[in-house]
């Protein structure tokens, strides 16, 4: 699982790369976020140990009935080891940074305000 996460890193998607760059070095809310991270029998895209986020970034194959049941699967895994869980498609990623960063930046504040993400 090292080694997979760590190919990974070094072989991230220009959507990763692009968000990579605006949580990197605690460029967001001071949160350390970091690559590829292992959670049990799951690699994460990002996570940021300090207030239990994973954060996902969805290619096109995520919405494929398949991998969108893998998807529900390991969210609920980590959901209930108590890491939230929070998505965003390539589109979003690409053409709608700000907003991401905007609901990024507001599901942090909630988690430090009130240790969970409230609907």
């Amino acid at each position: 699982m090292k080694n997979n996460a760590r190919h990974l890193r070094t072989n991230m998607t220009e959507h990763e790369l692009l968000i990579w760059h605006y949580i990197r070095r605690k460029k967001i809310n001071n949160i350390q976020f970091y690559r590829q991270k292992h959670l049990g029998p799951f690699i994460v895209d990002f996570y940021a140990p300090s207030i239990r986020l994973a954060l996902e970034i969805d290619g096109s194959q995520h919405f494929e009935k398949e991998h969108y049941e893998q998807d529900k699967f390991r969210d609920a895994y980590l959901r209930e080891a108590k890491i939230h869980v929070l998505r965003f498609n390539n589109h979003e990623v690409k053409y709608q940074m700000n907003s991401v960063l905007e609901k990024l930046n507001d599901i942090i504040e909630q988690i430090k305000q009130f240790g969970t993400v409230e609907d």
